[in-house]
């Protein structure tokens, strides 16, 4: 069951071809130099490297603008180099993910083209029209404040079409049986080069009804079965992790109460309240969260992120809360987006305070979940406010203090890079950070390496246990056996806690160990930002560990 539950203890590493590494000097990152990267990211000690859209597209969306679902973007490359990626990544160990983005396709794809030049072709219903601009139009944009709606005229259908998100990104009627069953062939294609599994965008709005009469969208679980099935007929143990940033009270109808749908999805509810917690000190909301999405099957795993690509999302936080992480991590209105989010890297965000970040990583490393990292925030990178929207955290990779970060060795890069200020690449880089023994990134290839053998995170039962202090959170996970038990204080202050647990703690990153008094007692000095990972009775669990769950 270990072996087969990959995802239950992977690290998951997600990049952009187009911005990781140019291997032919035309300023543009593809799959050759992402290939001679690999070693880079084993040596990180990544199990799972996501693939954000590489197939043809336009490029107006960051490439989820997709114009055709079987082909690699010429820009990275060809199908005989993808395959060639995964190829060398499964001979390192490593899995691969990509980007499954089907509830809209571009406006500049043959079947919407078709679409709308032909009003019998069979693609006019692969997609949502209406003859009438929808009373609806105005509302469910996912853009606020630069999307202005969310059904466009198309002249040549002579019709309104609807686009959940930007009017060049027309949406699929994913309840069309034909648009189910070419999804199920994209998925299949892509298995069959080597994917292990895909990272499905956007799937509330791909399993929802939709049409100009829809008051109420209803979801469609059944289909989320079907994407299951046809992964687990073709290639076993791949998975779908899917963005769903849904209410806890929804989690069994994705995950199915059987755990028969998705394998994973995305904790948009810790992740929101980690950052309101990392704002205010207040522990509490995050505890919160973590029992209301503890409840999940057995097969089920949560994918547990700081930041990635899109904005950090604040939707789910209320009014004054969401107003406290602003103030905290994005105070200038250029570093917002959509009314609800912050478009800010992790660092800046964290000021770049190396104990915030730390305490940032301990906390998406050691809470229940499989740890999701965005490329370069191993190294702190920045980012760049002057670029539009989502773009300023999508940067180039900063390899080295080489003109354009090491990233291409082309005059001038097709991508942006950071190359001024105090996160341009003459001093935020990878190969300084390898020299150095007390970088962040050694550090985080420290504690990666060690928190992928703490087995109780994936596998075991969790609790977070009560303290007299709200802003440090204790959680204590069992399994065969054994304990682990992890402190995080999110104050700038020192915290001294006490807590009744009579075993000795072994400190796993440091010699800070702990002994229980006469009473069974520990009694604890956290520092500011300060962090335990705790094995409870020694180093000889490896001995004590049971074969089965219970005896």
């Amino acid at each position: 069951m270990i072996n087969d539950l990959w995802y239950k203890n992977a690290v998951i590493y997600c990049l952009s071809v187009a911005t990781f590494q140019d291997s032919n000097g035309d300023g543009t990152g593809d799959f050759q130099g992402l290939g001679r990267r690999l070693d880079y990211l084993q040596g990180l000690g990544v199990t799972a490297v996501w693939l954000m859209p590489f197939q043809s597209s336009p490029g107006r969306d960051g490439g989820y603008d997709i114009s055709d679902y079987y082909n690699v973007d010429p820009r990275f490359g060809t199908l005989g180099d993808f395959v060639e990626f995964t190829h060398a990544a499964r001979q390192r160990g490593m899995r691969v993910l990509i980007d499954l983005v089907v509830n809209h396709t571009s406006d500049q794809h043959p079947w919407f083209r078709e679409a709308c030049r032909d009003p019998s072709s069979k693609y006019r219903d692969w997609y949502v029209w209406s003859k009438t601009r929808p009373a609806n139009a105005d509302e469910g944009m996912v853009f606020p404040g630069v999307q202005k709606s969310t059904w466009s005229y198309e002249k040549r259908a002579k019709a309104w079409y609807f686009h959940r998100f930007y009017d060049f990104q027309p949406d699929l009627d994913t309840s069309n049986p034909y648009v189910q069953a070419e999804i199920l062939k994209i998925m299949g294609f892509w298995t069959q080069l080597g994917v292990s599994g895909f990272r499905m965008d956007a799937v509330p709005f791909v399993i929802a009804t939709k049409g100009a009469s829809v008051r109420k969208p209803r979801e469609q679980f059944d289909m989320l079965r079907s994407f299951r099935e046809l992964l687990q007929w073709r290639q076993g143990d791949a998975i779908i992790l899917a963005e769903a940033n849904v209410l806890p009270k929804d989690d069994l109808e994705y995950f199915g109460e059987d755990g028969d749908r998705l394998q994973m999805m995305f904790n948009f509810q810790v992740n929101q309240a980690l950052f309101y917690g990392l704002a205010s000190s207040d522990v509490r909301p995050l505890a919160s969260a973590l029992e209301k999405t503890k409840p999940r099957p057995a097969t089920g795993q949560w994918a547990l992120f700081l930041r990635n690509h899109d904005e950090l999302d604040l939707g789910r936080l209320t009014a004054r809360q969401r107003e406290r992480v602003f103030a905290e991590f994005g105070p200038d209105k250029d570093m917002q987006l959509y009314d609800r989010g912050i478009r800010r890297r992790l660092a800046p965000m964290l000021r770049n305070d190396r104990r915030r970040l730390e305490l940032a990583y301990s906390l998406m490393l050691t809470l229940p979940g499989t740890p999701v990292l965005r490329y370069g925030d191993e190294i702190g990178m920045g980012d760049d406010l002057s670029l539009a929207e989502r773009e300023c955290a999508r940067t180039a990779m900063q390899w080295s203090t080489e003109p354009l970060g090491g990233f291409t060795d082309a005059t001038r890069a097709a991508v942006p890079v950071i190359t001024e200020g105090p996160s341009g690449c003459p001093h935020v880089n990878v190969a300084d950070q390898r020299r150095d023994p007390g970088s962040l990134l050694n550090w985080m290839e420290r504690v990666i390496r060690m928190r992928k053998e703490i087995l109780e995170v994936p596998w075991g039962d969790f609790e977070v246990l009560p303290l007299d202090d709200n802003a440090v959170l204790m959680v204590r996970y069992t399994w065969r056996g054994n304990a682990v038990v992890f402190l995080h204080n999110l104050a700038d202050a020192p915290v001294e806690v006490d807590f009744a647990l009579g075993l000795s703690l072994t400190n796993v990153l440091s010699d800070d160990h702990s002994q229980p008094d006469g009473r069974g007692h520990h009694r604890i000095m956290l520092e500011p930002y300060g962090y335990r990972w705790f094995r409870e009775g020694g180093l000889g669990y490896i001995l004590r560990r049971k074969e089965v769950d219970r005896a």
